[in-house]
């Protein structure tokens, strides 16, 4: 490769940036103080962020000096979305945000080393300026006729917007002067839906001080129907274990689609261009083999998770199907085991019988067919085998006196958790 440009572009990570040669020549003359910006508008990050993540390691890793900025502030407004007004969450509440994230997105830079990344909260400044010292200094450099133009204000103008989400563009291009003005920040980073925000931000320091800066956004990751990836049917991926499970997580990027699997490498994995080629190239002859998918997973959750909640997630993965050792996994991992197959909480102080238990589980749909999968011998508590059509469970039948999985052949999966 060329440039680290050329690099970013092999990895999917440019979509697009200001004067390419320019920016390309600016990182190339030494080291680049950039940021990133992180709105607290949930109390954990999601893999649409780990994708801004990766960037600021990849420059981090080549010298560059990252500044990565949680909204304390802009957390407060919100990005206008294209669907509508954003809910006003309470300060405290954003103010309990903005810690989680700070320590979620110190996991994945180098915060100690050489060349430490540095966090920082546009509350700072932002809380001091007036109504009116913000309108005199900020707000007058500020064409409404473009701030109009913009696509997502333009489409909201039916609907409807409000003047504070409106306004939103000037505060991120307030914070974009400020970390240029206190750090000689010259460049920002974020998601292809920020382009605008970016470049507004650019705009500003030009008129203001005379200074060029640059901007650099990322695809936004998609499906191959060109649909959001990242959400499943019970809600987004999140990178907080106590939102996504490890398992969760692993098996989310097990499944992904042939077509897309090989972009998602690129972004995510740390793996050669050549190992990555070779993957392709399974990916395209032997894709029975899913090389791509687990080579994905595994990294990924590595990254996120760590190695040894990896491990087990994948040993959960075998033991569900019979594979493994159900009882040698953890409790946490038994419960998202339970929570993934979608476990019905037992009501009754009685206990089932394994007919009576499989119906409830959602394995069979009566407790005839529970008596024919058990007698035909494809019934399976905890992966060990039932005969007995009479038997009923007990409480040592419950995993970490919680959970119990269910069984009919080898694909049929349900769990009961004791209330």
């Amino acid at each position: 490769m060329d440039s680290v440009l050329d690099e970013f572009e092999w990895r999917g990570l440019v979509a697009d940036s200001t004067d390419r040669k320019a920016l390309e020549a600016h990182l190339a003359q030494g080291p680049v103080t950039f940021y990133v910006g992180f709105d607290p508008t949930a109390a954990s990050l999601h893999i649409g962020h780990l994708v801004q993540l990766m960037l600021v390691r990849a420059l981090q890793e080549r010298g560059h000096h990252p500044l990565l900025l949680v909204g304390g502030a802009t957390g407060l407004i919100g990005d206008p979305k294209m669907t509508g007004e954003r809910k006003m969450n309470d300060a405290d509440v954003v103010a309990g945000w903005v810690d989680s994230i700070r320590e979620q997105v110190s996991k994945y830079v180098d915060l100690d080393g050489p060349n430490p990344a540095r966090l920082v909260n546009n509350y700072d400044w932002t809380s001091e300026y007036s109504a009116l010292s913000f309108l005199r200094d900020v707000g007058k450099y500020f064409s409404v006729n473009r701030m109009l133009a913009r696509d997502v204000v333009a489409r909201r103008l039916e609907s409807g917007i409000s003047y504070t989400e409106f306004s939103y563009v000037l505060l991120q291009s307030l914070d974009f002067a400020e970390l240029h003005r206190r750090y000689g920040c010259t460049l920002q980073t974020g998601a292809q839906d920020q382009w605008g925000n970016i470049t507004a931000g650019a705009d500003y320091i030009r008129r203001s001080t005379g200074d060029v800066v640059h901007g650099l956004v990322t695809p936004l990751l998609t499906k191959a129907d060109g649909t959001k990836y990242g959400k499943t049917e019970s809600g987004t991926v999140w990178i907080d274990p106590e939102r996504t499970s490890a398992y969760a997580f692993h098996q989310f990027f097990l499944n992904a689609e042939d077509s897309k699997v090989i972009d998602y490498l690129k972004v995510f994995s740390p793996r050669s261009h050549e190992e990555i080629d070779e993957l392709a190239r399974q990916t395209a002859e032997e894709p029975w083999r899913r090389a791509a998918q687990h080579a994905l997973a595994d990294d990924i959750t590595d990254l996120v998770h760590g190695v040894v909640q990896r491990r087990a997630a994948e040993a959960a993965g075998k033991a569900l199907f019979g594979r493994g050792d159900l009882a040698a996994l953890d409790q946490t991992t038994v419960k998202a085991l339970a929570q993934e197959v979608g476990a019905t909480t037992l009501e009754s102080a009685e206990l089932p019988t394994i007919p009576e238990a499989l119906v409830l589980a959602g394995v069979v749909e009566s407790r005839s067919a529970g008596r024919r999968a058990v007698t035909e011998g494809g019934a399976y508590l905890n992966n060990t085998k039932v005969e007995d059509v009479e038997r009923r469970l007990t409480p040592q039948d419950f995993l970490h006196g919680e959970v119990a999985l269910l069984r009919r052949g080898k694909k049929t999966v349900g769990a009961l958790t004791l209330k």
